[in-house]
């Protein structure tokens, strides 16, 4: 990506007073969900040198992974779509990377903040599929990972009217610790269900049962 250097502007007004920013003619702003729907980092690249997969993977993943953190759109916007696009691209990258991921993923669940603990758990769902071994190499950071979950892991939402919205948006907390956790199960190998099992005791095998 080429940055042009600054020129020569015009002058800046006198005191405190910023020029008001006039729309072009027939200009039409857009709305949050116009925005979130016309954005993603496959897109973002092709107006750029360098394409989505010959990335480093080692600064930009962990970067995004940080952004777990943000509750303010569009940074946690942006944070969510370039670490599933990231996956999605990623293939043999992703494995190497996976010990930079474990401190922001354990600062996000960290906040105990419902929105955040979602979209954390629906990342990590990806994590495990993106890459062969992926899912066997967060085995030995289940320490770090899993405690906020335990806590969690019964909280499910229920309206009271027959119908849980949340389940249908896929953000109800319970429901979403159940699936990780098969999750990592499935995808962890012969070890990952008693190292689930010694940090959640309720948690009950998918595959044993």
């Amino acid at each position: 990506m080429v940055v042009e250097e600054a020129g020569c502007g015009p002058a800046k007004p006198a005191g405190n007073r910023r020029p008001q920013k006039q729309e072009p003619l027939g200009h039409v702003k857009k709305t949050k969900q116009q925005v979130s729907d016309g954005f993603t980092v496959k897109a973002m690249m092709k107006n750029t040198v360098v394409e989505i997969e010959k990335l480093d993977y080692h600064y930009y993943l962990p970067l995004f992974f940080d952004g777990l953190c943000e509750m303010t759109f569009p940074y946690e916007f942006f944070a969510r779509q370039g670490i599933h696009d990231m996956l999605e691209h990623g293939e043999n990258k992703i494995l190497p990377v996976i010990p930079q991921l474990i401190i922001p993923i354990k600062n996000a669940l960290s906040l105990r903040n419902r929105q955040v603990i979602c979209i954390t758990l629906k990342v990590l769902q990806h994590l495990v599929v993106s890459a062969d071994m992926v899912g066997e190499a967060l085995v030995p950071y289940y320490r770090q990972i899993l405690p906020v979950l335990n806590i969690f892991k019964n909280m499910n939402v229920n309206s009271g009217d027959g119908i849980d919205y949340s389940q249908q948006k896929r953000e109800n907390i319970g429901d979403l610790i159940q699936e990780t956790l098969e999750a990592f199960e499935r995808y962890g190998g012969e070890t990952a269900y008693i190292n689930i099992k010694y940090m959640i005791p309720t948690y009950q095998s998918c595959i044993l049962n």
